[in-house]
């Protein structure tokens, strides 16, 4: 769980310092904690506490860090970060739009800050990007601070619902050429760990997708060790789903880990480094940041312990069988 305080847990600035300076002989500052595992903590300095608060369904802060800029952080777990969120966000959509011929209408589950719009919206082909979060205070705050995401939520093209992800593509009889799952980390008491299931994939996510669809989640941790909490089983959960599923993973700084998609569908992917770079030029307003033809190669060639865990894992993800990554929500509910 994520905590602020000046040298250990609670929210407090005791006799700091925020500049960082040296007093007494140590160096005082404001810092926020996270709790990655029992013995593992992650934590950096702060310049500021810009808001902390609780919605119905989840705690929020948005922290004025100093290594890393604005940083949004729900239940204790850092969500994104302004100096380094464009690699999540680039990884999460534009692998499964490049890939696709003609993407025109997109299905978000989640995507609450508005990043994962704001891509989307870069690409010159598509029409309309349905954006369904859960939790409205979360959205409305998002779109109060995160400047850079202003111009997606006034995007025409965009349709933000406010609703459980699983019960809207439920009661919609529309198709997608991309669904996209930005939602919250699989964790204990968390809002939406039921969404990574199969029975979750496989009859409701499938079904709503158009001939050659594509469905690309965020997976969690990727990393040499912490790759076998989440992300290995819900690349083998998606194996039991689709006919063509493919994992991929980036270093994310503020994350202190390397970080998992997975990319999925019924159509082959076949798309080589030339032809993807040629649709970034054509399709995509602007630079990417980070993606290219080159980078999704590194991105989706994993290390060889990674590959060996994800060739030999049985797990399926089920309501009654999850895993989860470490650190627990406020509800139980989803």
């Amino acid at each position: 769980m994520g905590e602020i305080s000046a040298c250990s847990n609670g929210f407090s600035n005791g006799n700091n310092n925020e500049n960082g300076h040296v007093v007494g002989g140590l160096r005082k500052s404001c810092w926020y904690e996270e709790e990655i595992d029992n013995d593992l903590r992650w934590c950096f300095a702060l310049n500021s506490i810009l808001h902390t608060g609780a919605t119905q369904y989840q705690d929020i802060q948005l922290l004025d860090t100093k290594p890393f800029g604005k940083a949004l952080v729900i239940d204790g777990k850092l969500q994104s970060a302004e100096i380094d969120e464009f690699i999540y966000h680039e990884c999460l959509v534009h692998p499964p739009l490049l890939h696709h011929s003609n993407p025109r209408s997109i299905f978000i589950m989640g995507g609450g800050e508005g990043s994962t719009a704001r891509e989307l919206l870069r690409h010159k082909t598509v029409d309309k990007v349905i954006m369904c979060d859960i939790d409205e205070e979360v959205v409305e705050f998002c779109k109060s601070y995160l400047e850079v995401n202003k111009e997606a939520f006034s995007d025409p093209r965009l349709d933000l619902i406010i609703n459980d992800a699983r019960a809207e593509l439920e009661r919609r009889e529309e198709r997608y050429d991309i669904i996209v799952g930005d939602l919250a980390d699989p964790i204990e008491g968390g809002p939406c760990y039921q969404l990574y299931t199969k029975s979750f994939y496989e009859f409701i996510v499938k079904p709503r997708l158009n001939q050659g669809g594509i469905f690309v989640t965020q997976a969690g941790p990727a990393g040499i060790f912490s790759h076998t909490e989440v992300f290995s089983c819900i690349f083998n959960t998606l194996k039991q789903v689709f006919k063509y599923v493919v994992p991929y993973s980036a270093h994310i700084p503020s994350y202190a880990d390397t970080w998992g998609w997975v990319m999925a569908s019924d159509s082959p992917f076949v798309t080589s480094v030339d032809e993807l770079d040629q649709r970034i030029k054509q399709r995509i307003k602007g630079e990417n940041r980070y993606l290219d033809g080159k980078t999704f190669t590194s991105a989706s060639t994993l290390s060889k312990a990674v590959r060996k865990s994800l060739d030999n894992e049985t797990h399926v993800y089920t309501e009654g069988n999850a895993r989860f990554i470490y650190g627990h929500g406020r509800h139980n509910q989803a």
